[in-house]
């Protein structure tokens, strides 16, 4: 069994910054990639950020430049720095670790931007 333990969400005004983290437990075999993904109401859930267990990373286009992500995989620990936010990046937030044989989210952290 795979818990992930999601924190770091909040209300923050355009332009600031929140560093959301992302702490895995249980039996984690053959980890291939850590990401985040986000979801507003009505849309479906959209990759924000991955990075791969050698430390490849993608972005979405929107948050290039502005969010980093992160890996400790000693700790199993997935992080996303990010930075000069936007009204449109108001969404809950959720930590994915996918595994050769299965597929993990946490149970998501509402982040709001909004002066």
């Amino acid at each position: 069994q795979v818990q992930l333990a999601e924190s770091g969400g909040g209300l923050v005004q355009p332009g600031g910054s929140l560093r959301l983290s992302c702490a895995a437990s249980g039996s984690l075999f053959s980890i291939k990639t850590m990401g985040w993904y986000r979801q507003t109401p009505g849309k479906q859930r959209e990759l924000v950020a991955t990075i791969t267990i050698g430390g490849s990373t993608q972005y979405a286009d929107s948050v290039k430049g502005r969010f980093t992500i992160s890996r400790d995989s000693a700790k199993n620990t997935v992080d996303l720095q990010m930075n000069s936010l936007k009204p449109e990046d108001t969404a809950v937030y959720y930590c994915n670790f996918q595994l050769i044989l299965a597929n993990y989210w946490g149970q998501g952290t509402q982040v709001t931007v909004s002066s």
